[in-house]
């Protein structure tokens, strides 16, 4: 297995401009492949999943065109197939792909078999397959029932009212809304328990309305969507990536003299920008601007926080580790949507926490960290999640060497991270 051994960091320092959102570059592809119209949207990432994405578009006909830092796609002013055609598409452990996908390929015609890797085939679909089902799809488990790979069969959405659990994935109920809009009839769901990741389905409501469709909603837990038709904005500009900017920020408050990161600010749509306010209530020094946000060292050490994340579950990754460096014990609560990530991340941040030294207690659905009296070098097994290798370059921080096994799993959503990281420290 491959090994990257990061050297022990004095200081950070620099600017850095963040690559485009995954969350919002995978929306975009397939909001632009079902507008009418051509759609150039500038800043897209170019990782793992959204090549997932990209070429699954263009399996099914969909043209993506790269011209420098421009991707144009081709709409169909409608659903992606329109004839009795079978497609098999592999999509990896990109969930942002695979399940919108799964939605929308319910819309026109053809047979489509959607599958991805082992991991894929053990995070569950379940939820948003039994709604798309109340709605008219057709949709068959060619595996364990409940999880991928899936047979879906384009019959077009009747339209109708559906129910669908909110306390597993935000994922499920952006899929079905991403493509209610085409449906045959008015779209209603009703979420049963409380809606976890609210900002991620704010992210999908207001670029749905970007491209011309409109969502009322009470409270996240009734939608309707009328019947209507994607139009292109002409150009996008996907923001950068806040989930990712994480890491930087949180390298920002631990070691001076600080980072601004360009690309999110005080009016980004994405809601892991609130991690600053959590860096702030740490302690550190905090600025906003429009287009960038600056992070330093506090005049006091990091202080501990005992905070609600449910709403921002990967920047709360970020967290637990960067508890390692707060006084006192920090207490993460309501993140058990981690479980059915790309991996188990509240086993793998604990066991891994474990081995730097830190106290970690790990309930269902909490994490609590408390620091090390001293670091250990430790070999960081990463589980093949990329959010897991990113989080645990910031041990380098303590002053030790850190070895991160399987770096390359970060190709999934920021190819060039340690490049980056690296560049800023010193």
């Amino acid at each position: 297995m491959k090994r990257l051994r990061l050297a022990p960091v004095q200081q950070v320092s620099g600017n850095l401009k963040l690559p485009g959102s995954k969350s919002i570059s995978n929306r975009a592809l397939l909001l632009a492949a079902l507008a009418e119209g051509s759609t150039r949207l500038e800043n897209l990432l170019d990782s793992e999943d959204t090549r997932y994405m990209r070429t699954a578009l263009e399996q099914l006909g969909v043209p993506v065109v790269h011209s420098g830092d421009i991707w144009t796609v081709a709409g169909r002013g409608g659903p992606l197939v329109t004839e009795d055609a079978h497609h098999e598409l592999f999509l990896g452990l990109a969930g942002t792909a695979f399940r919108p996908l799964t939605a929308a390929l319910t819309l026109g015609r053809g047979t489509f078999v959607l599958d991805g890797t082992e991991r894929m085939r053990e995070r569950p679909v379940g939820d948003l397959v039994d709604a798309l089902r109340q709605l008219g799809a057709s949709i068959r488990y060619l595996g364990a029932e409940g999880y991928p790979p899936l047979a879906v069969v384009g019959t077009g959405l009747a339209g109708g009212t559906a129910s669908i659990r909110g306390n597993v994935s935000s994922q499920f109920l952006t899929s079905l809304l991403l493509s209610a809009p085409l449906a045959g009839g008015p779209v209603r769901v009703n979420v049963q328990g409380e809606q976890v990741s609210k900002p991620y389905l704010e992210i999908t409501l207001q670029m749905m309305a970007r491209f011309g469709a409109q969502v009322r909603h009470e409270d996240y837990q009734r939608f309707e969507v009328s019947p209507d038709t994607y139009r292109t904005p002409g150009h996008y500009l996907v923001e950068g990536d806040a989930s990712s900017a994480s890491y930087f920020l949180a390298a920002g408050a631990v070691r001076g003299p600080g980072v601004t990161v360009y690309g999110i600010g005080e009016d980004s749509v994405q809601g892991d920008v609130a991690f600053v306010d959590v860096l702030a209530s740490m302690g550190a020094m905090v600025t906003k601007h429009a287009d960038r946000i600056r992070i330093s060292p506090g005049p006091q050490p990091l202080r501990a926080v005992d905070v609600d994340l449910n709403h921002i579950p990967d920047a709360a990754m970020t967290l637990a580790v960067l508890a390692l460096f707060a006084e006192g014990t920090t207490h993460i609560r309501n993140i058990g949507n981690w479980r059915v990530k790309e991996t188990d991340r509240l086993h793998a941040m604990s066991t891994e926490l474990r081995k730097v030294g830190a106290r970690v207690e790990e309930g269902a659905d909490f994490l609590r960290v408390t620091p090390p009296d001293s670091f250990a070098c430790a070999e960081i097994e990463t589980y093949g999640d990329h959010r897991m290798a990113m989080c645990f370059s910031l041990v380098s921080l303590a002053g030790v060497a850190v070895t991160i096994l399987d770096p390359d799993c970060v190709s999934k959503t920021f190819p060039d991270y340690f490049q980056r990281f690296q560049s800023l420290a010193s």
